[in-house]
C-alpha cells in the first residue's frame, strides 16, 4: 500500500505546527506492491524530490500507469483585465486541444505539485482531453503556525472552524481563483465545461467561489474540507450556485478538518439547494484510492452528461 501524507495542521500540537501526517488509515507508509489504499496528499513532496534526485519512488510508479511520463509545465503569472495577478500555475494536459478544465487548489503548506502526481492515478481511457491546472497558494504568515510564512489560501486564527480563515483572505483567494477560471474560458474552455476542485483550505476556496458564482461551473469538488464563513456565504449564495453538482469527501478520522465539519457544510449546502455527492472514508487528513475511484465515476457522469443534447 501507498501513502500521500498531507501538510495540514497537526491537532495534537497546541502551536499548530505543520507537520505530515504519519500513517494511511489502514496502515503505515509503504511504496510496495499496486495496493490501492489510503494515497494522502502530501506525500508528493517526497515523491517530487524523489524524482528529482533521480531515486525510484511512488511517482515513478504513477507516471507510469499513464503509460508514460509527461511533463509539468509551470506558467508565469501575468495580469488580466480586472488587474487581479495571475496565480503561477503548474499545468498536465491529458491529450492535444483540451475540451475540459480541472482547476485544483492545494492544501496549507503545499503548493501546485502537491496534487500533479494523482493526475495519471484518475484519469481513465475514453476521457475528452483535460487540461489540469495547479496554482500555487501566495505566501504569507500563518497565525496558527506561529506567524510561520507559507503557502496558504488564507490566514489561520485558531483551531475552530466557525473562526477558523480571515474574509479577507478568503476573499483575495476567490478573485484569484475567477481569475484563473476567466484565463480558462479565454483558451476555450468555458464554465460549463471547467471543474474547481480543492483539497482541505483549497477546498474551502473551492466552494467559497462556488456559493458566489453567476455562471455556474461544471462541478465542484471539495476534498476534507469545510465551508468558511457559512453565515455570511450563506447569504451571499447566488440563484445559480446551486445547479453546481458537489463532490465531497471526507476522512471519518480527520484531526485538522473534523469530520463533523465536514458533514455539517453537506447538510447546509444540501439546504441551499445543492446536489451533495458525500462520501466518507475510515481514513485521516489524506486522499485514498477508493476516494480517487469514486471521483473518477463522479467525473465520468459529469462528462457523459454534457454530451447528452440539451
Amino acid at each position: 500500500m501507498s501513502c500521500r501524507k498531507t501538510r495540514g495542521i497537526h491537532a495534537a500540537r497546541p502551536a499548530g505546527l505543520i507537520r505530515p501526517a504519519r500513517r494511511c488509515a489502514t496502515g503505515p507508509v509503504t511504496n510496495k506492491g499496486k495496493d490501492k489504499g489510503a494515497l494522502a496528499a502530501s506525500q508528493f513532496f517526497v515523491i517530487i524530490a524523489a524524482k528529482r534526485a533521480g531515486k525510484p519512488g511512488t511517482y515513478d510508479r504513477l507516471s507510469a500507469h499513464a503509460g508514460k511520463r509527461r511533463r509539468l509545465a509551470p506558467t508565469m503569472p501575468r495580469m488580466n483585465d480586472s488587474a487581479t495577478a495571475l496565480l503561477e500555475t503548474v499545468e498536465h494536459a491529458t491529450g492535444p486541444a483540451p475540451e475540459w478544465s480541472v482547476l485544483w487548489l492545494h492544501g496549507l503548506g503545499a503548493d501546485g505539485n502537491d496534487f500533479a502526481p494523482i493526475v495519471p492515478e484518475l484519469v481513465r481511457n475514453g476521457w475528452p482531453a483535460l487540461r489540469f491546472v495547479f496554482p500555487h497558494a501566495p505566501v504569507r504568515a500563518v497565525t496558527i503556525n506561529n506567524g510561520v510564512r507559507m503557502r496558504a489560501w488564507y490566514d489561520i486564527r485558531d483551531m475552530n472552524l466557525a473562526n477558523r480563515a480571515d474574509e479577507a483572505g478568503v476573499d483575495e483567494s476567490v478573485a484569484q481563483t475567477e481569475a484563473l477560471i476567466v484565463r480558462e474560458v479565454e483558451r476555450g474552455i468555458p464554465a460549463s465545461r471547467l471543474l474547481l476542485a480543492g483539497f482541505s483550505q483549497g477546498g474551502a476556496i473551492a466552494l467559497a467561489t462556488a456559493l458566489r458564482r453567476t455562471e455556474p461551473l461544471a462541478g465542484v469538488i471539495a476534498l476534507s474540507t469545510y465551508l468558511p464563513m457559512a453565515e455570511r456565504l450563506v447569504k451571499e449564495t447566488t440563484p445559480a450556485a446551486p445547479t453546481q453538482p458537489l463532490f465531497m469527501a471526507h476522512g471519518q478520522f480527520d484531526p485538522v478538518v473534523p469530520y463533523a465539519g465536514g458533514d455539517l457544510s453537506a447538510r447546509k449546502l444540501r439546504e441551499l439547494g445543492f446536489t451533495v455527492d458525500w462520501h466518507a472514508y475510515p481514513m485521516a487528513h489524506q486522499v485514498c484510492a477508493e476516494e480517487i475511484r469514486d471521483l473518477g465515476d463522479w467525473m465520468a457522469h459529469r462528462f457523459a452528461s454534457a454530451q447528452t443534447p440539451g
